[in-house]
Order: C-alpha cells, then sequence, then structure tokens
C-alpha cells in the first residue's frame, strides 16, 4: 500500500531530478517491474513515473533501449526519457487514443526505419535484462541461429526447467527447435536494431503515432520484433505489416517462420509466470517442427 507519505517522498524525489514541483502524483498500479504514478506538474505539464525500491541501474537498461531506438532519425517514436535515478524512471506522459489507420500505417514505416539502424552485432555489449529476468549479452555470434540457440533460448529453457515450467515432452520439442535452427531460420540477414519486447502492451497509440516504452533493447533478427506484435493482439496489425512491407520486405516464407521467433517471448512468461505457458511454448515448438 503506498501512503501519503510514501507519495510526498516520491514527489520530493520527482521534484529534485526534473526541477520542477509537482502539483500532485497519483499511483496507476503495477508496471511490470516497479510501481507507476502520473504525476502532474505545477506548471501543468504531465509526467509517467516508474518506481521501485532504491537500486542502483534499476531502470538503466529501460532508459538506455529508450534513448538508443528514439535516437533513429525517421525510426519509431518512443517515450521521452526526462530522467533516470537509482529505482525511479520519469518518462513523458503520453495521451492514448485508439489505433488509427493513419497511425498504424506510419509506425510500420517507422519500424522498418528503426530495424534498418546500425546494430554493431547481434545481442549488446553487455548484459541486460527483460521483464524481470537477466539478458545474456549474447555479443560474439556472428549469425542469428547461434545467437538466437546460445544467448536466448537455451538459458531460458535451463530456467524453465529448473522452475517447472515444463514437462519432458515440451522440453524435447524445444531442444528439437534448438538443434534444427540453422535449417528453421531463413536467409541470413544482419543484425538489427531491435525493441527487443515489443508485445502490444508497450506500443501506446495517440491520435497520430505509436509510442513505443519498456525496452529490451539488442541486435537481433527484425522478424523477431515482428512476430511479438500479433503474440497478444497488436490492433491495426495488417496496416502495420503491410507499410512495414513496403518500406522493406521481408524474405521469403516469414510467415511460417513467425512461431520460431515467438518461442523466446512466451519461454520468458514461461518462466516467469509458469501456467499455460509451459505448454504453449512445447505447442509453438512442435509447430515449428511440423513446419520445417
Amino acid at each position: 500500500m503506498v501512503t501519503e507519505d510514501d507519495s510526498q517522498r516520491l514527489a520530493d524525489r520527482v521534484a529534485e531530478l526534473t526541477g520542477t514541483p509537482l502539483a500532485s502524483i497519483r499511483p496507476l498500479g503495477g508496471a511490470g517491474f516497479g510501481r507507476a504514478y502520473r504525476a502532474t506538474a505545477d506548471d501543468g505539464s504531465e509526467l509517467f513515473v516508474k518506481a521501485t525500491e532504491p537500486l542502483p541501474g534499476a531502470f538503466d537498461h529501460e532508459a538506455y533501449g529508450l534513448r538508443r531506438l528514439g535516437a533513429v532519425a525517421g525510426g519509431a517514436r518512443t517515450a521521452a526519457v526526462v530522467a533516470a535515478d537509482d529505482g525511479l524512471l520519469i518518462l513523458e506522459w503520453v495521451d492514448q487514443a485508439p489505433a488509427g489507420h493513419a497511425a498504424a500505417a506510419d509506425f510500420g514505416r517507422r519500424l522498418a526505419v528503426t530495424h534498418a539502424a546500425a546494430a554493431t552485432g547481434f545481442g549488446r555489449d553487455t548484459d541486460s535484462v527483460i521483464a524481470s529476468e537477466p539478458l545474456p549479452a549474447g555479443n560474439g555470434y556472428d549469425n542469428w541461429p547461434d545467437f538466437y540457440a546460445a544467448a536466448r533460448l537455451t538459458p531460458f529453457l535451463e530456467r524453465a526447467v529448473a522452475r517447472g515450467r515444463l514437462d519432458d515432452r515440451d522440453r524435447r520439442s524445444l531442444q528439437q527447435v534448438i538443434d534444427k535452427l540453422p535449417s528453421l531460420a531463413g536467409a541470413a540477414e544482419p543484425p538489427a536494431l531491435l525493441h527487443g519486447d515489443l508485445w502490444s502492451g508497450n506500443v501506446l497509440w495517440t491520435t497520430d503515432e505509436a509510442v513505443l516504452i519498456d525496452p529490451a533493447c539488442y541486435g537481433g533478427h527484425r522478424e523477431t520484433d515482428l512476430a511479438m506484435l500479433p503474440l497478444f493482439g497488436l490492433p491495426q496489425l495488417d496496416v502495420v505489416l503491410a507499410s512495414y512491407q513496403q518500406q522493406a520486405p521481408l524474405a521469403d516464407g516469414w510467415q511460417q517462420r513467425i512461431a520460431v521467433h515467438q518461442l523466446f517471448p512466451l519461454l520468458v512468461h514461461a518462466v516467469i509466470f509458469g501456467g499455460s505457458y509451459g505448454a504453449a511454448v512445447g505447442d509453438t515448438a512442435r509447430a515449428c517442427l511440423r513446419s520445417s
């Protein structure tokens, strides 16, 4: 429970970091890693605030990803980082609206530009996080199948097994996919700059455009971001994909590879939440094997 004293201390911290006194701050509920708030400054401007217990570097990776993606000229817009501190991330407030056709088409074009931005290689130069889970850096791989197997699927497979999230059949099916990745991956592509956690909840719609939040940014395969969009039902998905295709056509067979790329986010959910996600991993792995 957030007390009045807690809110006042948080308001004081936000005001100190932004240099702007607050008129109010009110909780919005959970925000994945941390608690979310809407703050209104004395000048009427509004901010989104995410807070945890003070912890050095708590939001470093999220702030890095927002700034890195947001720096791509003509790329997908991200929520601007106003300030970040130990256990505190302050972003611009985004007024949301239903997803419209024009905004969706604009997002598809912009996402293609983001993906085309120079990524130094697969992975990142440092370990990071996705949701509450450590994410291996994965740098040093010169092709996507090796990177995906060693730095994404295998570590999370091991965590899922250790936490009892996968039964033996599902584990075997996923291991078979890992072993067959070179033949399942399609044509080789250079590393793309990815959002890295591009499910529908991390795409905020305004009247004019899409605004991205909460990235797990790294160099990877562009189909990974695109495969996450339908996983939990992005509005106007067909428009986004058609616009993306016009800007940067995808390699033949990309629709058949969606399941391969969805394995990782499903596996992350299995590790964190358990429940039916473990079975979803197994079903998706077997779908990948049937299509091979």
